[in-house]
């Protein structure tokens, strides 16, 4: 089997009776995710950039670029950090599978919401089927792009309703707003929202066990302040048994026409499990340019014990993730910072700091750590460079593993890969990636 691909193309819960190669004749291919799956021959990543695999199995896995992360893998490939450039962690700490609608041999609809699992290893259907609960379709509500709006979808919701969207473009003049515990909001076809008079395109309340599911949040040609907002600001709630999740998220700022914003993804409630998300402002298609397609951060995180699994987040115009909540994990994260910067005036975090730090911890968090994280450079004007790609503050509970930069086009660098460690990317034909194994 073939699968070459790149961000937001999520394999899940696939059995492959063979191999499997993640690229096309050797070409570039840049990213991707694999979860729940066995595969019962070999994955050949060839030239893969990067890639992460969580809560799967394979007889092997062969091929290594830059960055590929297994969290959860029972049989991961021989070989540690720098070279290979794999990192490996045995267990997944907490997380639970993407809801996916089922038929019965009577034609009868449902979705299984796959149980919440700590400290697992491999996938979830040995025994065919998948712990966790079924809900009736009867208990959903079938959106449809043509009819309904945001009024009809909360008018749903507010009566206790889960939401199937439909495949298609829901132009949303206010936000849809989620306020009961355990809402399941489930797209089909990567069902699109675009909030089209400033607003958020969805917001829920600090409740237990909501999850959102194959979604494409487009934002609009009027700005809104963020695109999806999880838990209102300052969420106290603790939700570590029911925790929120978010499964195969995306985010998209111009591409299709002009889209502005100043956030996309602003996570407030604690404990929320990201599982697999690609935040992208434009840098080709429609609508693209340094004041069209405006976008000041990708992913802002102000709850506290948030997990991220394959975070992609990439060319905003300032932190591309600024993470202010304690207790937080990423396994695996890949950035390209803006591309347009147009020059360095416009690219200055701060008084002799070049540029936006691509992942940045506040320098109020205590606690934090992310393993196996790729930045990368594509400056199209000259006279552009980033003094760092990771900003954190120097703590001892806050650490990362496994982080390299790289320079992919003929302009500028990334002076340092975290703080003032690592040192700076050099170009062609002499390219120089630095890496670095661990910090502090």
């Amino acid at each position: 089997m073939k699968w070459a691909v790149s961000q937001a193309a999520p394999f899940r819960r696939m059995h492959v009776q063979g191999d499997i190669i993640l690229h096309q004749n050797g070409g570039w291919a840049s990213g991707g995710w694999m979860s729940d799956t066995l595969i019962d021959g070999e994955v050949a990543a060839g030239p893969q950039q990067q890639w992460i695999s969580r809560n799967s199995e394979w007889r092997s896995w062969t091929g290594a670029n830059w960055n590929m992360v297994f969290v959860g893998i029972p049989n991961p490939p021989e070989g540690e950090w720098p070279k290979p450039p794999y990192t490996k962690i045995a267990k997944t700490p907490i997380v639970r599978e993407k809801p996916y609608l089922q038929v019965d041999a009577s034609g009868n609809y449902s979705v299984r919401v796959p149980a919440l699992r700590t400290d697992t290893s491999g996938i979830t259907w040995h025994a065919s089927s998948t712990p966790g609960k079924t809900i009736p379709i009867r208990e959903f509500y079938l959106a449809h792009p043509n009819r309904d709006n945001a009024a009809t979808i909360n008018a749903q919701l507010a009566k206790g309703k889960n939401i199937l969207l439909t495949p298609g473009i829901y132009d949303l003049t206010e936000a849809i707003r989620i306020t009961h515990p355990n809402t399941v909001v489930m797209g089909l076809g990567f069902a699109t929202l675009r909030p089209v008079n400033g607003t958020a395109a969805i917001t829920t309340a600090d409740a237990d066990g909501i999850i959102l599911c194959g979604l494409l949040f487009d934002a609009g040609p009027t700005q809104s302040l963020v695109l999806l907002q999880i838990g209102p600001d300052k969420s106290k709630a603790n939700h570590e048994k029911n925790p929120v999740s978010l499964h195969d998220i995306f985010f998209r700022v111009g591409g299709a026409g002009v889209g502005r914003t100043v956030g996309n993804l602003e996570i407030n409630s604690n404990d929320t499990i990201v599982d697999h998300t690609w935040i992208w402002r434009a840098d080709h298609g429609a609508g693209v340019g340094w004041d069209s397609n405006t976008s000041a951060n990708g992913l802002v995180v102000n709850g506290n014990n948030v997990t991220a699994y394959g975070l992609f987040v990439e060319h905003h115009q300032q932190f591309q993730v600024l993470w202010n909540g304690n207790g937080g994990r990423t396994y695996f994260y890949q950035s390209e910072i803006p591309y347009d910067s147009p020059d360095q005036p416009s690219y200055t975090s701060a008084l002799g700091t070049n540029g936006w730090a691509s992942y940045k911890v506040a320098d109020t968090v205590t606690s934090h750590e992310a393993w196996g994280l790729g930045i990368y450079s594509v400056f199209r004007h000259p006279n552009v460079v980033l003094t760092r790609a990771i900003e954190v503050p120097v703590n001892p509970n806050v650490h990362f593993h496994d982080m390299i930069t790289v320079a992919l086009d003929d302009k500028g660098e990334i002076s340092n890969v975290i703080n003032n460690t690592g040192g700076p990317t050099a170009l062609a034909p002499n390219r120089v990636t630095p890496k670095v194994t661990n910090f502090p």
